[in-house]
């Protein structure tokens, strides 16, 4: 029996049909939005999908009807093991699974696709959340997709997840969980790039980190990425480093997934990207940027060029984009107004006369 739905179980990454409620993190979560914007703002991002918020509503309608299982999340030290679990196993309602199929076919029969969490409160200017919840790449077959829309759902009551929810003192009811699914790319490099310096937090430049294949290989610590460093202001690359790339994750189609294989020895020492496309990624970077108002942490990647060769603002897509919150952080206002003796912090936070 289905929960109730409020909200379409699935909308498409087209985003022109009602670019609204695309963009809206309350129904597409926070990635979901992201790639919405960066559609908007004209950025080339891989076709694809998203499971609504509506939809993982109408499946915890099911799976926790009376929201026991959630309400314990508030006192519980143990995590959620029992809830995800019932998420993993239960069948989905069939107005979503027949949604997500139909979403499904319509990027082309059988194809690969990444299955991506993408939660309410992830990817703000206040907390990230990244790596805290699941993505699947190179998923191939409707039931496989299912299952993974499914694992994603779980992932959002993942201990670690859970566990930095607290530190920040979020509420559990106040949580939703979309899946954004996107066919896959075959990147010949792809990483991630910030549009202000990640270590001295000049927003003057951009700084991007690379490494051949898929970014999945950065991502997971298994190589030490390429960076290089561009100056918004003239255009020059200020700084190069070529690291040793021993790791190359790669993506098979038909059925065969991410592979993680030792890097070719031709490609290990050499740089990831060419000096054309570390100036058209830092001018889509300084264009998302402007979008967005704020400086903006995003996973790129650069597609093969095909015969004849395109240039390389017309291989770029990007995967990702969010608030940078480190130098955010330290720049934000103050948490409290000074006070002249330490003691008076603690005094004011009791509601005792100073």
């Amino acid at each position: 029996m289905d929960g109730p739905l409020v909200i379409p179980p699935v909308i498409p990454l087209a985003w022109d049909a009602d670019p609204e409620v695309a963009t809206d993190a309350a129904v597409v979560g926070g990635k979901g939005a992201s790639l919405g914007e960066l559609a908007r703002a004209g950025v080339a991002v891989p076709p694809g999908f998203v499971v609504t918020t509506g939809a993982f509503i109408a499946a915890l309608a099911v799976i926790d009807p009376g929201g026991a299982l959630r309400a314990a999340l508030e006192t519980s030290p143990a995590g959620a093991p029992a809830l995800r679990d019932r998420i993993v196993t239960a069948p989905l309602p069939a107005s979503v699974a027949s949604a997500v199929g139909s979403g499904y076919d319509s990027l082309g029969s059988g194809c690969d696709v990444a299955v991506r969490s993408s939660a309410t409160m992830e990817d703000s200017s206040a907390a990230s959340f990244a790596g805290l919840q699941d993505t699947y790449l190179g998923v191939a077959g409707l039931s496989s997709v299912l299952d993974g829309v499914r694992r994603c759902w779980a992932s959002l009551y993942n201990d670690e997840s859970v566990a930095y929810r607290r530190h920040l003192g979020m509420p559990e009811d106040s949580l939703a969980m979309a899946v954004v699914v996107q066919r896959m790319v075959r990147p010949r490099t792809a990483g991630v790039m910030f549009t202000r310096s990640p270590v001295s937090g000049d927003r003057s430049v951009v700084a991007i980190e690379g490494t051949w294949g898929l970014g999945s290989a950065l991502v997971a610590g298994d190589v030490t990425p390429d960076s290089f460093t561009i100056s918004k202001i003239t255009g020059e690359i200020t700084m190069r480093r070529v690291s040793s790339k021993g790791r190359l994750h790669s993506f098979i189609p038909n059925g065969r997934g991410v592979t993680a294989e030792d890097t070719p020895a031709d490609l290990r020492d050499a740089p990831c990207l060419t000096d054309d496309e570390i100036r058209a990624l830092a001018a889509v970077a300084r264009t998302v940027e402007a979008h967005y108002g704020v400086p903006q942490d995003i996973e790129w990647a650069v597609l093969d060029a095909p015969a004849p060769p395109a240039p390389p603002a017309d291989r770029i897509v990007l995967l990702q984009s969010r608030p940078e919150t480190v130098w955010a952080a330290k720049t934000g206002p103050p948490v409290a107004a000074p006070k002249a003796r330490p003691a008076d912090h603690v005094l004011a936070l009791f509601g005792k006369p100073q």
